[in-house]
């Protein structure tokens, strides 16, 4: 299926825009309508329910890898001297990466369940 085939790709590089926009220097950060804490939240829910998306088996890994990537990825703002690394940012990216995980992992697991119907239907069926 091509969604399945795109999904880790769009995760990747969905996390590739986070780190670049975390690292870069403060005036290439996008400025939009929410507050910066409401961006960074949702810029991981996003990224952790791609990856929950594309790695379903593999969900509990992804929060926790994510969790530790929040921190890191914040770490890295040392680098720059336009920014600052904040455990309380980290924490708000940590926390919107795992509702995401969380999210994904609940949705695989209707899918999958739906996918399980259909073909005990489709089996009753042809037994007709």
């Amino acid at each position: 299926m091509t969604a399945d085939k795109l999904s880790k790709p769009i995760a990747w590089l969905l996390l590739a825009a986070i780190i670049f926009v975390t690292v870069s220097p403060i005036g290439l950060r996008p400025h939009t309508i929410t507050s910066v804490n409401i961006d960074r939240a949702l810029a991981y829910l996003v990224v952790g329910l791609a990856f929950a998306l594309a790695y379903p088996r593999h969900w509990i890994m992804v929060a926790v890898l994510l969790i530790a990537g929040a921190l890191f990825i914040e770490y890295l703002q040392y680098l720059s001297p336009t920014r600052h690394a904040r455990l309380q940012d980290a924490g708000v990216k940590a926390v919107g990466g795992t509702i995401g995980v969380f999210a994904g992992s609940i949705f695989n697991r209707v899918r999958a369940a739906r996918a399980k119907h259909l073909d005990a239907c489709q089996r009753t069926h042809a037994l007709d």
